[in-house]
């Protein structure tokens, strides 16, 4: 029995021993080795299983992938005195552990630093800078909405809203200068980015205003060119409704005059045919013109109009 206790003693104690001498690297990871607090030997980079001298030296972890910095947001005043809500944000890396190791430790201290450094980096690059350099990345053909291309303002505008480096340039001169401060620490800075920009509270209402007032005079600059070119298309409708109007009655009149030549033309030569046929057919169709059912007339009995009324009468 006693032999069994100390075999089952060994197995547990060089149990104990293998798992405490024993640890994996995964591949997002790397570890620096610590014997009584000093390093020992190379970093571990590359993943897999690995061993130490069991409870003399300890494994100290470290991210090895792409982390992310998020910064605190704040008011900054640009080069032309204008106050501005920057937030921004970083990636970085651990590229020397022992270093990191050696000066902060740990990711909560890495982070320390990063806001020790990127923060007046940034606040440096804002104030020498005007905000159009802030906002715009390059002089690309603004979209000035209503405005057309061909309008004279549009061009004033484009000037008026010209860079000389932009935003890009900009976080690229943040980057310049945090990157060789954080390497002292083992970590490099990959990139810095602006997240927002925005105005401060008290002068956004201001901004706004402008806006609006801009807006209102692009809209009465076109209500008054649309007025001009409404006015303009009556005229020319006004002009064309007459002319139309005088070609139609010239067109009447010549036609009816045509039509009344004619006539007269008929009317003649039915008359030099038959004088008494032609005199007859009038009266007729004047008998028809002048008298109704109901119609009454008074005449004496030698009037022309009552001529072949007696002579249709004698025949009866």
């Amino acid at each position: 029995m006693k032999i069994k206790g100390s075999i089952i003693i060994i197995i547990f104690v060089l149990a104990v021993v293998v798992y405490n001498g024993a640890y994996t690297v995964d591949e997002t990871e790397q570890v620096v080795i610590t014997q009584f607090g000093r390093i020992v030997g190379e970093p571990k980079t590359s993943p897999g299983l690995k061993f130490k001298i069991p409870f003399i030296q300890n494994a100290n972890y470290f991210n090895k992938n792409l982390l992310d910095w998020d910064g605190d947001p704040g008011q900054i005043p640009t080069l032309d005195k204008t106050f501005i809500w920057v937030d921004t944000f970083a990636r970085w890396k651990i590229v020397d552990p022992v270093l990191f190791f050696q000066t902060v430790n740990n990711r909560f201290n890495a982070i320390g630093k990063l806001n020790d450094i990127i923060d007046p980096s940034v606040r440096n690059a804002i104030t020498s800078n005007s905000l159009l350099e802030a906002v715009r990345k390059s002089n690309r053909d603004l979209d000035l909405g209503d405005i057309g291309e061909e309008d004279p303002d549009s061009g004033r505008l484009q000037r008026s809203y010209a860079i000389e480096s932009g935003r890009q340039a900009l976080t690229e001169t943040i980057l310049q200068q945090a990157r060789p401060k954080l390497a002292e620490f083992g970590i490099e800075l990959v990139d810095v980015k602006i997240k927002r920009i925005n105005y401060v509270e008290q002068v956004r209402k201001s901004v706004y205003d402008r806006m609006i007032a801009e807006r209102q005079q692009i809209a009465e600059k076109f209500r008054s060119e649309g007025k001009g070119e409404a006015r303009k298309i009556l005229g020319e409708k006004e002009r064309e409704l007459k002319r139309i109007t005088s070609e139609a009655y010239r067109t009447a009149q010549e036609i009816k005059g045509k039509a009344d030549a004619e006539a007269t033309r008929l009317y003649a030569e039915a008359y030099g045919v038959d004088p008494e046929f032609y005199s007859f057919k009038k009266t007729l169709e004047i008998y028809n013109e002048t008298l109704g059912a109901n119609s009454s007339l008074v005449m004496s009995t030698d009037s022309e109009f009552l001529k072949y009324l007696k002579g249709y009468s004698a025949t009866r």
